[in-house]
């Protein structure tokens, strides 16, 4: 089963803004580097001098080094989904080939294998 056109359009509409969405949350705690633009690398916080005021920027820090991941994660899903779409092979399983359904591509649009492939690795794994 191929993906209607409109459907198509309408997840990678949402793709889209949940890229731009990522970029934007990693952006207000982390800078890009520079030698890999995919990668991101949060910034320490400078909240003043004080042992309390130092103590908060480690905690501080400390949280967004693990949001950077997740988000950074995230943003890797969507990029991928979002170049899948351009090739053509969106909706396509990565492990047997066959198509995805579009109920759990609606809910999941990140999604790059089927239910029955999902199930199976994930009892093996």
């Amino acid at each position: 089963m191929t993906l209607d056109n409109t459907v198509l359009k309408e997840i990678e509409t949402n793709l889209t803004a949940e890229k731009q969405k990522l970029e934007a949350q990693l952006a207000n705690i982390s800078t890009k580097n520079i030698k890999n633009p995919a990668d991101y690398n949060a910034t320490f916080p400078d909240f003043g001098s004080a042992e309390d005021e130092n103590a908060a920027e480690v905690a501080t820090y400390s949280n967004n080094l693990t949001l950077e991941r997740t988000l950074e994660s995230a943003l890797r899903d969507v990029v991928k989904a979002l170049e899948s779409i351009k090739s053509g092979a969106y909706g396509t399983c990565k492990y047997c080939g066959n198509a995805i359904d579009e109920k759990r591509l609606r809910a999941r649009p990140t999604s790059s294998s089927c239910i029955d492939c999902k199930k199976r690795l994930t009892l093996e794994g």
